[in-house]
């Protein structure tokens, strides 16, 4: 078996520091020619440039909507995560956006498919189920991030979506709630929908029904979620003791308009959100949420990009990141009844 060959080894070969190594790979300014000629000469000869080697990848944001990926931080530091295994590896990085909207979508998408020159991370956080187009035309090297589909034939980096919102709801009951509700985020994405099944799966095993009076529907930014849920608080509804909420982004939103409807968080009412967005720590009061690590969940996926091969025994892989749960300050424990 051959040593595997990195900037790192390229380094011991030539001297050179490896960020000076990796810019020269990537066709950076600042490197001097002579330098760049016994880099590139050193890694033909290393076997750097091997067939199934990845040097450019396309970091490709699928929009449908636009409403859950866009103006939030959490893909931000997903892609920062890629980027920085990208350097790390010596490949050069792009962003592009696959937007269904898009008057071009159609030949943007041709581009996308028909693309050999590059590895390809698909974003598909706003895909649905008949988008499995958009995947089953791929002809390259190419994986997807955050959608999960029946379709066995593609490799994917996913959250652990179900078994982490069984686990914020199990919490919610472990402290005394039953009238437990679900505050919904309305563009019904993939991770939504795994999520709601993670929470009814709680409610079930510990012989709670879901009450749909308790379920409320958002939109996914923060002022959507705090305007929905000012109106929906306008109509003095029965109100659950807690909500579990599809995300962060939806959680902060409704808390802010519980609150300003007079109703204290968590005195009043418990709340749960997920991803742990920047943010969410220092909200009023610090959101209890399911930690996502966004930026190790685009690291591993160019690591698996890197290590897929072209042998077509290789079996596809679906890879999940496991949440971490959060404990602040947003969830009463009440009383238990005798």
């Amino acid at each position: 078996m051959g040593i595997k060959v990195n900037i790192k080894k390229i380094s011991e070969e030539t001297g050179f520091s490896p960020a000076t190594i990796s810019n020269a790979l990537n066709h950076k300014k600042g490197v001097n020619a002579q330098t760049a000629e016994r880099i590139f000469e050193v890694a033909r000869e290393l076997g750097y440039f091997s067939e199934d080697r990845v040097s450019k990848l396309k970091f490709v944001m699928y929009k449908k909507s636009g409403v859950v990926v866009e103006d939030t931080p959490f893909f931000t530091q997903m892609i920062a995560g890629a980027e920085q295994e990208c350097r790390n590896s010596g490949m050069e990085m792009v962003m592009c956006n696959l937007d269904r909207r898009s008057a071009n979508f159609e030949e943007q998408l041709r581009i996308m498919q028909n693309d050999k020159s590059s590895a390809v991370i698909l974003l598909g956080t706003e895909m649905m189920d008949e988008d499995i187009d958009i995947i089953r035309g791929m002809t390259g090297r190419f994986l997807v991030i955050d959608y999960w589909n029946g379709d066995l034939s593609y490799n994917a980096v996913l959250i652990n979506n179900t078994d982490a919102a069984r686990l914020a709801t199990d919490y919610l009951i472990d402290r005394g709630h039953t009238r437990i509700g679900y505050l919904r985020g309305d563009f019904r994405i993939k991770p939504f929908t795994a999520r709601h099944s993670g929470y009814r799966s709680s409610l079930r095993r510990h012989g709670i029904p879901e009450d749909e009076a308790y379920t409320v529907t958002l939109g996914t930014t923060i002022d959507k979620a705090y305007s929905d849920m000012k109106a929906y608080l306008e109509g003095k509804p029965e109100l659950p003791t807690a909500f579990f909420a599809d995300n962060d982004m939806i959680a902060l939103g409704a808390l802010k308009a519980l609150q300003d409807c007079g109703i204290r968080v968590p005195d009043d009412i418990s709340v749960i959100g997920f991803d742990d967005l920047p943010f969410s720590s220092i909200s009023s009061p610090p959101l209890t949420t399911l930690r996502v690590e966004k930026q190790a969940m685009g690291r591993v996926a160019v690591r698996l990009l890197r290590k897929m091969g072209h042998n077509e025994d290789d079996p596809p892989l679906k890879i999940q990141v496991c949440p971490q749960f959060v404990e602040r300050e947003s969830v009463k424990t009440l009383r238990r009844e005798a």
